[in-house]
């Protein structure tokens, strides 16, 4: 593959290592994790330190690209060295590693607003480190995906649920022959689905549509793990001023609520009568439970015209093949432009083909909320 050829995320021979530091109290998770990322072309470990205070004390000597952060540390913790090495180097990538807590959900939240891109959930005991497939493999991927390959410094920073802002310059139009239209039809769901980067840009978004769900149920799956979409339903209530909670199984859907899809759970749609949640422990797709596909599917399937989907921001190809089928079925696509997202593997892969617009978070919203009065944006 040519240098000019590689897609986001993707190292070419031209590209320099992507330098990470690891910051763990943990000499087994620094020494395996150190090991894993060493096994893989284009990635070094430049740094190893067992508490934040010390990887302050070198981060402008090892100059790194990626931090992977644990939260829980002696001496200092995650929460409060991130600052202090995003001030020491800015505009570099924070990728924090937790333990699935509610406590540590929470704390990871916190790190996004203070500019921490993502996070990684971390088994609860060195032995299941070993043997975790899924963590070994998130870690690599999102190291891969927030490098200088895949993004740029910068993104991701500020308020983990400030609003887009003003109307972007770099909307992006998709080429005449790849754009759908709105559909003509009112929608009465909107299916959302987003991964890294998802937390702020749907705060964002479902913050600005605030005043026009009513009408609409909103179904969010995001890329998360238990306990963390748990905090996140509870934060997009607190944003919208809305009902917004996680899913139950066989739950009906209601007009101005926002549903999120559990954590470990696939969310569906079923009974196009009487439209009702499933939530089940199907296998997962895409590596991913909850995942997006299965919801844009069934949605397409029980709403036809009337659905509408956006994909934000997030490595990978989720939803593409969901949205395909919500346009298919004469519903309605839009994708989170690739200036806003921290990654734009998901809207980037929606956007062939499927979309009708292509925009940031704000745009979004207006483009949605006049879709939901009946108006062509």
């Amino acid at each position: 593959m040519y240098a000019s050829e590689a897609a986001p995320g993707q190292q070419t021979l031209a590209d320099p290592p992507i330098r990470v530091m690891v910051v763990d109290d943990s000499a087994v998770v620094r020494g395996l994790v150190s090991r894993w990322i060493e096994e893989e072309p284009g990635l070094e470990v430049v740094a190893r330190h067992a508490n934040g205070k010390l990887a302050v004390e070198d981060v402008m000597r090892s100059v790194p690209d990626i931090v992977l952060l644990d939260i829980e540390m002696p001496v200092m913790d995650g929460l409060e060295a991130l600052p202090l090495l995003l001030r020491a180097r800015p505009g570099m990538r924070v990728l924090m590693v937790s333990t699935l807590t509610k406590r540590n959900a929470e704390i990871s939240f916190k790190a996004l607003a203070l500019g921490a891109l993502d996070y990684v959930p971390k088994p609860d005991s060195n032995r299941e480190i070993t043997i975790e497939l899924d963590f070994h493999r998130e870690v690599i991927q999102k190291i891969k995906a927030l490098g200088p390959a895949g993004t740029r410094p910068g993104r991701g920073e500020g308020s983990h649920f400030a609003a887009a802002g003003a109307r972007s310059e770099t909307s992006q139009e998709l080429p005449a022959f790849r754009r759908r239209l709105f559909s003509l039809v009112p929608p009465r769901v909107i299916a959302i689905g987003s991964s890294t980067g998802g937390p702020q840009a749907l705060g964002s978004l479902l913050g600005l549509l605030s005043p026009s769900l009513p009408r609409v149920a909103v179904l969010v799956a995001q890329h998360m793990p238990p306990m963390f979409t748990t905090v996140l339903a509870e934060r997009l209530a607190r944003v919208t001023g809305r009902d917004a909670r996680e899913g139950t199984d066989g739950e009906r859907l209601r007009p101005g609520v926002v549903y999120v899809a559990p954590g470990d759970h696939h969310m569906t749609v079923t009974r196009p009568e009487a439209p009702c949640l499933h939530i089940g422990r199907e296998p997962p797709v895409h590596f991913c439970r909850p995942a997006v596909d299965p919801l844009f599917a069934s949605v397409a399937a029980t709403f036809g015209p009337a659905a509408l989907g956006i994909v934000l921001t997030g490595m990978g190809h989720d939803g593409a093949a969901g949205a395909f089928a919500i346009a298919e079925a004469g519903g309605s696509v839009i994708a989170q432009d690739e200036a806003s997202s921290v990654v734009w593997g998901m809207p980037g892969a929606a956007a062939a083909g499927a979309c009708a617009a292509v925009l940031p978070p704000a745009e979004i919203a207006e483009s949605v909320a006049k879709l939901i009065k009946g108006e062509r944006p």
